[in-house]
């Protein structure tokens, strides 16, 4: 009844229920827009405020706009915007179209102009193809209201930015005309706007802390290293979950030429003096046909020689992300070998290299992943799908995270790292504590509401719930006071800064206490994947 209880509220809390006769308004610099009030959460929300100009026409595939128009009376502001175009199930749910760049602020109702609260930017993730900031799953209506129950009160900003080929596009004359990463400058202009306009909504522009999981924790760490590391006061602290400032694979432009050079082909641009305008002028529908399918200097360069913004972080990772990443149908030795070297990780891997990876990934079904499966295989999946598992989630996430960790404390900067180690509801048990599980748990969604495939907490523990409340308390508390401690409940488990001396992390589980723990597991082979990290490109 409990968790039936919460899920009625959090669906009732969304935009299209229950409002309020009385509309919000705020007035920003361009002119008033008027939101929505929920009477659930008594929270106010204003939806698909746009940042930049619409990249259409002549600004497809272009650097974003900064805002050219002001009006007199009042905009609405009451629904969201259609969501940037997508190539994948989190995208599928939602009107698409390249008109896209907005953003939603939440707020308490009780936020006045003069509140100057903290401020949480949520950028979310979808691997750079698909995804959303009007993406239920990420409703803030919860982790909002809990922060006030905690008292560490804070507003929420979620944004859209282009995705795929529409965001990303890259090639030689792409880099030619200075129009790259147009999905991560997407970002960096809504930050901007956040900067010069939260205070119409009770924000503080100088309490902004930047917050996102998987290509928005990736995201979150590009900012962090973004022009070298130097500091524009956007943003005063970092969240990056399941992602951060190592990309996954190799980062070079010209990686992409032969994707550019295809799609240049097939809308009949090949033979034009300008490729790049040649695309812009192409009809929507049929470049939109075409298009299914940010990557400076190396972020692990950028790490080792402390290149980055320095302020305070939390950054973590979970514990089966190989699950979601690593290959399948691997069988032998050999054929992990090939995978290695053929290619398969989007570059070769140099032989010594992968020599090496299979002496420390050796195959012994006790070491691989999930680690709950003891000796047995999973032949179904692979002969060796455990071992190649567990490889694949250190060199895409875990050996990341944790040289991210290690270099804000060679800089002196707070670090917060955690593991998060739940399986939830809503996938297969193979897939363990796999990518994506803690999202659920963070933004308190105990009605799994915006889950098209399943529940995350259908049928749990009160462990499980509990786990949540105390981890979206400790997301709230950082936002809000940049200690993930400070408004937590339970202070028998205190989060301590991360150290290279003694590097400990935060063990997040709901089957046994949550704990600090020693960040050494699987050392030998995540510090072999850093130390070679300017072989793979990245």
């Amino acid at each position: 009844m409990i968790q039936l209880a919460l899920g009625i509220a959090i669906l009732l809390a969304t935009v299209h229920a229950a409002p309020s006769t009385k509309s919000p308004t705020a007035t920003v610099r361009n002119g008033t827009y008027s939101g929505v009030h929920s009477s659930t959460y008594d929270q106010d929300f204003f939806l698909g405020i746009p940042y930049a100009q619409q990249p259409v026409g002549n600004l497809r595939f272009t650097v974003p706009q900064s805002l050219n128009e002001s009006w007199d009376g009042v905009h609405d502001a009451k629904d969201y915007s259609d969501i940037c175009v997508g190539y994948g199930t989190d995208s599928i749910w939602y009107p698409q179209s390249e008109a896209c760049l907005t953003l939603n602020v939440i707020r308490d109702s009780s936020a006045k102009k003069s509140s100057k609260l903290p401020v949480g930017v949520w950028i979310h993730g979808g691997g750079f193809y698909m995804g959303s900031g009007a993406d239920q799953r990420y409703n803030m209506s919860t982790i909002v209201d809990n922060s006030y129950r905690i008292g560490k009160p804070f507003i929420a900003v979620t944004l859209n930015y282009r995705l795929s080929a529409w965001g990303f596009i890259s090639s030689s004359q792409v880099s030619d005309t200075g129009n790259t990463n147009l999905g991560l400058r997407d970002q960096r202009l809504a930050l901007q706007w956040i900067r010069e306009n939260i205070a119409a909504f009770g924000g503080d522009p100088d309490k902004v802390t930047i917050w996102g999981e998987s290509a928005g924790g990736m995201s979150v760490g590009y900012h962090l290293t973004a022009y070298g590391g130097r500091d524009d006061k956007l943003f005063r602290a970092g969240i990056m979950e399941s992602g951060g400032s190592i990309a996954a694979g190799p980062s070079n432009y010209t990686t992409y030429q032969s994707s550019y050079d295809e799609i240049v082909s097939q809308v009949d641009c090949t033979n034009t003096e300008d490729t790049l305008q040649c695309l812009r002028e192409v009809p929507f529908e049929r470049l939109n046909s075409v298009l299914n399918g940010t990557y400076g200097e190396w972020g692990s360069i950028q790490l080792d020689k402390h290149e980055f913004v320095k302020v305070p972080i939390i950054s973590g990772t979970n514990t089966d992300e190989g699950t979601a990443f690593g290959p399948r149908g691997i069988n032998t030795t050999k054929q992990f070998y090939e995978y290695l070297t053929d290619g398969s990780l989007d570059f070769q891997t140099p032989p010594n290299v992968a020599r090496k990876i299979l002496e420390l990934y050796p195959d012994i079904p006790s070491q691989g992943i999930p680690e709950f499966l003891g000796d047995k295989r999973v032949p179904s999946n692979g002969y060796q799908w455990r071992r190649t598992s567990a490889f694949s989630g250190d060199f895409v996430m875990h050996a990341n995270r944790r040289r991210q960790c290690e270099a804000w404390t060679e800089a002196s900067t707070p670090a917060y790292c955690y593991r998060f180690n739940v399986r939830s509801a809503d996938v297969p048990i193979l897939s363990g504590a796999t990518h994506f599980e803690e999202v659920s748990f963070v933004f308190h969604n105990i009605a799994g509401l915006g889950y098209h495939y399943g529940k995350p907490f259908a049928g749990v523990p009160q462990s499980y719930i509990d786990l949540s409340s105390m981890m979206t308390s400790m997301w709230a508390s950082f936002i809000h006071d940049l200690n993930p401690n400070s408004g937590v409940v339970n202070q028998s488990i205190r989060w301590g800064v991360y150290d290279n001396e003694k590097p400990l992390d935060l063990f997040l589980d709901a089957n046994t206490t949550s704990h600090m723990e020693p960040d050494t597991w699987r050392k030998e082979g995540i510090d072999y994947i850093n130390s070679v990290a300017r072989k793979f490109w990245r």
